[in-house]
């Protein structure tokens, strides 16, 4: 079937913009039959919860034109043909630390309304990743608003051990002030953050993140790492601490995954991390349908 057909084609209005909205029926994700249009609808019902996290940060985005069985790109910079309404923001390609030494910079998107966000996800970029400084009115970057800390285990360690030890950062962030939030990676692990007063450049985000996991790393040395070598991940949980770097991304709260499964990075509940700690069956990877319920039931878990 043509993608030009009308089956396959349509002109939908989004808060006054319109916009073409093309292979609706297009399969995304083939183990689960999930398709483009599908894709496009979770993004629509998720946006009042999803776009206030979005808002004056600059967008990377991963693109799967194929669906996930093919190749993905990353995207920074704005593409060719976008809509002259589109917000973008032009930062140096150092992220928040000033300007670059070569002058290079890139310009992102900002996603702060759902014809952005629906326009976006209609070019198959099913994951958003933003950085942990927002942008001001001139576009300037400002110092990090909150710090990430991203668990990752290394087989045969898995969710529960995440949570585990997903408390034990929680108690050093505490120690220092920072109230923790998790969230599920929709990959394989866990991401922590804490909101910040925004006076640490992210160089300062970042080591204030490493020290949290190389203390962690020198107390429980059996399950945890604070150090890149995969090699040395094995059995443990990896405190990657690295992405407060001002360069550096991570994805999005609400955002879907382009795994084999339609996962999304979903907020938690602490019960839930502390009910996943002590039983391997209670926490899993959560698929679109699910958040959507979950929102519905709870509202926004990662608000405030």
């Amino acid at each position: 079937m043509s993608p030009s057909t009308p089956s396959t084609e349509v002109h939908v209005d989004v808060e006054g913009r319109t916009l073409k909205l093309s292979n609706l029926d297009k399969v995304l994700y083939p183990r689960t039959g999930t398709t483009k249009g599908e894709v496009l609808n979770y993004y629509a019902r998720i946006a009042p919860v999803l776009l206030p996290h979005l808002a004056h940060r600059a967008v990377t985005r991963i693109r799967w034109p194929h669906g996930v069985q093919d190749m993905s790109f990353f995207e920074k910079n704005v593409p060719n043909g976008t809509p002259s309404w589109v917000h973008t923001v032009t930062v140096p390609t150092t992220g928040s630390r000033g300007p670059s030494r070569n002058g290079d910079t890139i310009t992102f998107p900002v996603v702060d309304d759902l014809a952005t966000l629906t326009w976006l996800v209609n070019l198959a970029a099913l994951e958003l990743h933003v950085h942990q400084w927002t942008v001001g009115r001139t576009g300037r970057p400002r110092k990090p608003d909150r710090l990430v800390i991203d668990l990752d285990p290394g087989e045969p360690a898995g969710l529960p051990e995440c949570a585990q030890v997903a408390l034990l950062v929680r108690a050093k962030l505490d120690e220092r002030g920072l109230v923790a939030r998790a969230v599920t990676s929709g990959s394989k692990g866990l991401h922590l953050y804490a909101a910040l007063p925004g006076q640490l450049d992210s160089d300062g985000t970042t080591a204030l993140a490493k020290e949290v996991a190389e203390e962690l790393q020198a107390e429980h040395p059996k399950a945890v790492t604070a150090t890149m070598t995969k090699a040395r991940r094995s059995g443990k949980v990896f405190l990657d601490w690295s992405q407060n770097a001002g360069s550096k991304t991570t994805i999005s709260p609400y955002s879907l995954r382009g795994r084999e499964l339609p996962t999304v990075a979903a907020p938690l509940t602490w019960e839930e991390v502390v009910a996943g700690a002590e039983d391997p069956l209670a926490l899993e990877q959560l698929r679109f349908e699910e958040v959507l319920e979950r929102v519905e039931e709870h509202g926004d878990l990662f608000a405030g």
